[in-house]
């Protein structure tokens, strides 16, 4: 892997894949949801979808008839602290998604008629995820972990958020946040380094030559979330203060997640579905932010099921932090470090993997770098950090039929006062 920091500011980085005749091709600008000011919620995601529906010199149909017909796919993605543009493509098409990047990302139009149209389409979205249980629990999440910021809201924004947005407000946080010193070019599988980085000054030279902004420092609240609704299925989701993912202990908290609800052999999905048939899923994460993290437990089930669960997932997690065992800890190890060398195989993931590090690090982390941070973890290592991350303030989140427990009462159970700020 190697990257190179442009005299603008943008980064550039690759990672070559012998034997291949493809490459993935992205775009990352360190711009999300959580870089949204007031008035501004869902407008980053608006953007994204904006970017293809014309530029200076293609229209939206001019933009995707050229990359389909050389057979290649292109897309974007909006995420809290990032949103991001890819193409993948025949490794002599890289020139053409380099161009069509370019122009996106640099000449986008904003025309009113495509910003109704396209309004119109992100309406539908929210909809959607209003109407699956599980959406709603996770959107609630954050919501509660981080009350009052941007980091906590909703990727897609609300109704009326969008219903706000126009071309001036578009062009503004446009102009404000897609600057050189934001973004992250990068690429993997049939690429020349040297090459790429002469082609990318080139075709970004016009991009105004600043830093990204910075957003707000997030704070970790903790909070309680609930939502009735007149059906027998129940999402719940319990969370707690985590790392942030430049926190030497990240890694920790990810293997203490696939311990506790990583797979069919985790500790939840055995004692809740395995041993006693209380939920038809469950599952631990980890979610590690540039300064901030948390860390969750999130079960689907029924009403008349889900204050036992609850029960269970406590005593699990207590029985967690009094000791964990090298085998269970050698199994999450082994998911992670599946999980890192199955990825390398596909060129997508390992553009994402570069761009991110290149982000998060500053500098690309090679697989046995990571390998060697997983490696290093010890049972109590995992048990120690368990222990700190449930003396924090709880998220408590309950979609459905449930009679909710108090915030206060999970966390004296852990012997914490349910009111620690941020973690040092």
């Amino acid at each position: 892997m190697r990257m190179t920091r442009l005299d603008s500011g943008l980064t550039v980085v690759s990672d070559a894949m012998a034997h291949v005749d493809s490459a993935a091709l992205g775009v990352w600008v360190k711009t999300g949801a959580r870089s949204e000011g007031e008035g501004e919620h869902g407008i980053a995601h608006f953007l994204e979808h904006m970017a293809f529906k014309g530029t200076a010199k293609r229209s939206a149909r001019e933009i995707s008839e050229a990359i389909e017909t050389v057979g290649g796919e292109i897309n974007a993605a909006t995420s809290v602290e990032t949103t991001a543009y890819h193409s993948r493509i025949l490794a002599e098409d890289m020139p053409l998604a380099l161009d069509i990047l370019s122009d996106i990302l640099t000449q986008p139009t904003f025309d009113p008629a495509d910003i109704e149209r396209e309004r119109n389409v992100i309406l539908q979205e929210i909809g959607a995820a209003e109407d699956v249980p599980e959406d709603r629990a996770f959107d609630a999440f954050p919501e509660a972990a981080y009350r009052g910021q941007a980091l906590g809201r909703r990727i897609l924004g609300t109704r009326d958020s969008v219903g706000a947005v126009d071309a001036a407000a578009l062009r503004k946080f446009f102009d404000g946040h897609y600057t050189a010193g934001a973004m992250t070019v990068s690429a993997a599988g049939a690429v020349d380094h040297d090459r790429l980085v002469d082609a990318v000054s080139r075709a970004f030279e016009t991009l105004p030559q600043r830093a990204a902004p910075v957003p707000s420092p997030a704070r970790y609240t903790g909070g309680i979330a609930s939502e009735a609704q007149d059906s027998s299925e129940c999402q719940w989701i319990l969370g707690f203060e985590g790392r942030r993912a430049t926190d030497p202990k990240a890694v920790t908290a990810q293997l203490a997640a696939m311990v506790m609800g990583g797979g069919l052999s985790s500790r939840l999905f055995q004692a809740l579905r395995e041993e006693r048939g209380l939920v038809y899923d469950t599952s631990a994460f980890h979610w590690a932010f540039a300064d901030s993290g948390v860390f969750a437990i999130h079960l689907a089930t029924t009403a008349d099921e889900v204050e036992e669960a609850e029960t269970v997932v406590l005593d699990e997690l207590e029985s967690a932090i009094e000791g964990i065992s090298v085998e269970e800890l050698g199994r999450a190890k082994a998911q992670l470090k599946a999980g890192l060398l199955m990825s390398r195989e596909s060129c997508n993931a390992r553009m994402g993997q570069a761009a991110r590090q290149a982000i998060v690090y500053g500098r690309p982390v090679s697989k046995e770098e990571r390998i060697a941070e997983i490696e290093r973890v010890a049972p109590e290592d995992v048990r120690a950090l368990l222990a700190e991350m449930v003396q924090t303030a709880p998220t408590l989140v309950g979609i459905g039929a449930m009679a909710m427990p108090s915030v206060a009462v999970i966390a004296r159970r852990f012997g914490g006062s349910g009111r620690r700020g941020p973690m040092a």
